[in-house]
């Protein structure tokens, strides 16, 4: 379970293919800090730390995650959004996040809003039930409140602080970005699924 609260950058070094998996060594501040087997936010991905060497750590996504979310697109240089998981004795200042992207979303739109920036993402209609103004969900790991939306886009405002500690500032229009929706809103649309069933 993760915040959205992004600790660092990690910049990827190298992407091994081995049948339908890849493998990444990625580079980052605290990769030294982390150890083997544990669970670390990827843009949002929970993957397991397979190995540490100095500041670089290596990760493996299966196919089912290349599939859902933006890591089949990654290549030497790109920089990713990096958390460790949440200890249950500190602050929860972002949402609850699971690291299980549900689908991506494209950017459409980079607004500069003097100070501030508006970024408008597209996403699957299959998902708008799961959207509500002022409503959270993880953006590339980031724990972000969303606002204008409809039935298949919505619009996120970016601080300064996290335009420059993630890598919302290397975002261009049509890029492909991983998306989870709140985990509560999920449980109650399920719930109420199943009540129209019975």
């Amino acid at each position: 379970m993760f915040t959205g609260i992004i600790e660092s950058s990690a910049k990827v070094l190298e992407v091994i293919t081995s049948g339908t998996n890849k493998s990444f060594w990625l580079q980052s501040a605290i990769s030294d800090q982390f150890k083997v087997d544990q669970s670390v936010s990827h843009d949002g991905v929970c993957l397991t730390v397979e190995a540490i060497a100095e500041d670089r750590h290596r990760v493996t996504a299966i196919l089912e995650t290349l599939e859902k979310s933006n890591l089949g697109k990654w290549e030497a240089g790109t920089i990713v959004n990096i958390e460790r998981c949440l200890q249950m004795n500190g602050r929860l200042d972002g949402h609850f996040v699971q690291g299980h992207v549900d689908t991506t979303g494209i950017l459409q739109e980079i607004k500069e809003m003097d100070g501030s920036w508006q970024l408008t993402f597209s996403y699957p209609k299959a998902f708008a039930h799961l959207m509500i103004e002022k409503g959270s969900i993880s953006m590339n790991g980031i724990s972000l409140t969303i606002f204008n939306v409809t039935e298949d886009a919505f619009s996120v405002a970016i601080i300064p602080y996290t335009f420059n500690h993630t890598n919302v500032r290397n975002m261009r229009t049509g890029d492909i970005v991983n998306l989870e929706f709140d985990v509560v809103g999920k449980y109650i649309a399920r719930s109420l699924e199943l009540g129209r069933k019975v």
